[in-house]
């Protein structure tokens, strides 16, 4: 074992660990009460409703993308890609559904798309700088272990004392040990640049999310959920144009 796939190792195992030791996180429900409430063509939250549709659009270029020029990815990853670009695109519906009427009930379905977009993301990125028989072999787990998170959660919060923990960890670990992959193996994948991208978009969207409230009163049209929105959907965003550059330049040998 190389000190490389160590160090990758340790890191997740000691953010496993210190989750696993930290006490139950329930949903706060001040959550669901976001700045822009309002209604238009008796659609209730409007803005944070429709600036979902972006996923869509952009889940339904990768699958295009992969489609037509299935010579940009690497062999045996099309499952992944596939499983992806359709949780992208279902994260509009599962999305727009939540915030319709936003709850622990719906949350579930916004968050279950997202989980299988972040989950099929790790089996890319194991392909992309290992190899895409590993890619291929982990994906089933990794779906069934970001499912699970959900699942957990929403049986916990349906006894009265919810716990988010699992879901934190499938959402935040990737988010972690990705650039770790692509600052220790930097030469192996050409669509490094464009993860650093996604990950830059990743992170202006939970930037927007928390300042919800603050850019809405500040006197903009948007609050800071929909620029979330906005935001997130450049980050997969960020991949198809890498795949393009692929079309466009050859894949690298």
């Amino acid at each position: 074992m190389s000190w490389r796939v160590a160090l990758l190792i340790l890191v997740g195992a000691g953010v496993i660990i210190a989750v696993a030791m930290a006490d139950p996180v329930a949903q706060d429900p001040l959550y669901h009460l976001f700045a822009d409430q309002r209604a238009l063509a008796n659609i209730p939250n409007f803005l944070n409703v429709m600036s979902n549709l972006p996923f869509l659009v952009v889940g339904i270029l990768g699958w295009i993308v992969i489609m037509r020029s299935p010579e940009v990815i690497l062999p045996g990853t099309k499952p992944s890609w596939m499983i992806f670009f359709t949780g992208v695109a279902l994260t509009a519906f599962g999305s727009g559904y939540f915030h319709l009427n936003p709850n622990n009930d719906t949350l579930v379905w916004d968050r279950l798309p997202m989980t299988v977009s972040f989950m099929s993301l790790v089996s890319i990125i194991i392909a992309e700088y290992f190899s895409p028989a590993l890619g291929r072999k982990t994906l089933p787990a990794l779906l069934l272990a970001g499912i699970a998170s959900v699942v957990y959660w929403a049986f916990t919060e349906s006894l009265g004392h919810g716990d988010l923990r699992p879901y934190a960890l499938v959402q935040f670990l990737p988010m972690l040990l990705i650039p770790l992959i692509i600052l220790l193996y930097p030469t192996r994948s050409d669509l490094g640049r464009y993860v650093w991208w996604m990950i830059g978009f990743y992170v202006a969207a939970k930037v927007f999310e928390q300042l919800d409230g603050a850019i809405y009163v500040g006197g903009h049209m948007l609050s800071g959920h929909t620029l979330k929105h906005l935001a997130a959907s450049l980050a997969p965003l960020s991949l198809v144009y890498g795949l393009l550059q692929r079309r466009k330049h050859g894949f690298p040998r």
